[in-house]
């Protein structure tokens, strides 16, 4: 995608429970499947992201998060809501495209600072 071009558009997006997965459909045919703890962890609110890549948080013990609602933000985005409260995060479809196509490095990013810190995927 070129910075032009505008992100595909999602055509539908269904969270199932028992997986804990969010999959979204795009309109040129790709469909992505997230975990429940990979959104959360890199949920694009400012506790998570902070207000520069220096602030960026590591949110351990996120292995057993659920979704427990999905909701629409306008025409641009969705609000996810975690059962361990959060629910700051505005993803927008441009943000869930872009964590996507880069899941897996974003994923082992993940778990290499969890590794660095001495920190656990799962709860205390």
């Amino acid at each position: 995608m070129t910075p032009t071009e505008s992100p595909p558009w999602p055509v539908e997006i269904r969270a199932n429970a028992a997986d804990r997965t969010l999959s979204v459909a795009f309109d040129n045919g790709e469909t992505v499947t997230f975990t429940a703890e990979l959104l959360r962890v890199e949920s694009p609110s400012a506790e998570v992201q902070g207000h520069s890549p220096a602030q960026k948080q590591i949110v351990a013990g996120k292995r057993q998060v659920r979704i427990t609602a999905v909701e629409p933000v306008g025409h641009y985005a969705v609000r996810i809501v975690f059962d361990d409260g959060h629910a700051t995060g505005i993803y927008t479809w441009a943000y869930l495209y872009e964590l996507g196509q880069n899941r897996v490095a974003i994923w082992q990013t993940y778990l290499d600072a969890l590794t660095a810190r001495g920190l656990s995927r799962d709860p205390a």
